[in-house]
């Protein structure tokens, strides 16, 4: 008879301060037998483990995934498998395990690659996925601005690629979030200028962390190389 396999579960832990995880999460992070967390390929360091950390029983196993910094799919691609290939492994032994990530899951996170990636290697594992706090609600509530109110729209973008899609949409929409702001900061920045909108952005860095900031004039931030959890708030002058 063959040994019934373990369920795998999805976290969302939230921005990073450990109070922002929800009472659901920390009861499964104290049930499941491994703790898979995602880190950069040039470290070790996860900030969803330091989030996460308080909460879990002394001696929980936790293993690393290490990603690369790449936008080359079929790079990322591989690593998802492999990934995904490693959880199934530990699934396959009866264990439950969750993979932790910051913010939500669902929410450009790298959970919903590794997820597709266990379903296809093994259809028959059962998923559940927890939501968290994404880091604009948070950064929305550290800085008192409502996200959106009555009939407003809201847009949530990212900037991994500059300035592109904030220029072609960001027209047509009331309230603007741009996360993945550090990387072409610069581009942003312009395109914020000729749509007029720079002036009512707000930036905030590492939210939820030790060392979150706010930046009310985002100009600052052009000579600067921005923080990797750099997000902006920007609302449309139109309202």
């Amino acid at each position: 008879m063959k040994q019934k396999t373990g369920k795998f579960f999805g976290v969302g832990v939230g921005p990073g301060d450990p109070e922002l995880i929800s009472l659901k999460a920390v009861r499964i992070l104290g049930s499941v037998h491994t703790i898979f967390a995602a880190s950069s390929s040039k470290n070790s360091h996860s900030v969803a483990m330091r989030a996460t950390r308080p909460h879990l029983p002394q001696g929980t196993p936790v293993i690393r995934l290490s990603f690369p910094m790449t936008s080359d799919r079929k790079v990322l691609k591989e690593c998802w498998e492999q990934h995904a290939a490693t959880i199934v492994e530990e699934l396959e032994k009866g264990k439950d395990v969750a993979f932790i990530t910051l913010g939500d899951p669902l929410t450009y996170s790298t959970y919903g690659y590794i997820a597709r990636e266990v379903k296809k290697i093994a259809p028959y594992i059962e998923i559940e996925t927890v939501p968290g706090i994404a880091s604009y609600q948070a950064a929305a509530a550290l800085v008192h601005l409502p996200l959106a109110e009555g009939e407003e729209s809201l847009l949530v973008l990212s900037g991994s690629k500059g300035g592109e899609h904030l220029r072609r949409l960001g027209r047509q929409v009331d309230n603007i979030v741009m996360l993945k702001a550090y990387r072409h900061f610069q581009d942003i920045y312009s395109v914020l200028k000729e749509m007029n909108l720079a002036e009512t952005t707000i930036g905030i860095t590492c939210c939820g962390q030790p060392d979150e900031k706010i930046v009310t004039d985002i100009k600052e931030m052009v000579d600067k190389k921005p923080n990797y959890f750099t997000l902006l708030i920007v609302k449309n002058k139109k309202t």
